[in-house]
């Protein structure tokens, strides 16, 4: 199998809070992670019956309205790895997956999305919330 994930590091596994099952004429799937990478996101899929089955076409989407691009798909047996850029970005609290296999783009499932910082912004992230969360007094 080739590799197809851009060179980085894991950063986040993000399993869904319920299962990611898409049920649809032309598409049965199910979502069953995202891996966050540092330069892109991997979502694994679990097809039905891979045989005689088109690879699941999916769209990312999150609350700040990042423009995630397809940009690799690999398929061994039943399983089915989309790999999609960029990687997600600081601030995104949530991702939303769903189907463009129809016509609706219909929602798959949501994944929560953790702070995520690398060691050289972990001050910054400190010193930001300990001054957001001060009290102060009314004059």
């Amino acid at each position: 199998m080739r590799n197809i994930i851009p060179k980085g590091t894991l950063r986040q596994m993000l399993l869904p809070p319920t299962f990611g099952l898409h049920m649809a004429g032309n598409a049965e799937f199910t979502v069953l992670s995202v891996e966050v990478w540092s330069r892109c996101l991997v979502v694994n899929i679990h097809v039905k019956s891979a045989i005689g089955r088109p690879v699941p076409r999916i769209t990312i989407e999150d609350h700040w309205g990042t423009p995630y691009r397809f940009r690799d798909s690999a398929s061994l047996g039943s399983r089915n790895l989309q790999v999609f850029t960029p990687s997600v970005p600081y601030g995104t609290r949530s991702l939303t997956i769903r189907s463009v296999d129809d016509a609706d783009a219909r929602l798959v499932v949501t994944f929560a999305v953790p702070l995520m910082l690398e060691e050289d912004e972990m001050g910054q992230a400190e010193e930001s919330v300990s001054r957001a969360s001060r009290l102060q007094r009314p004059a």
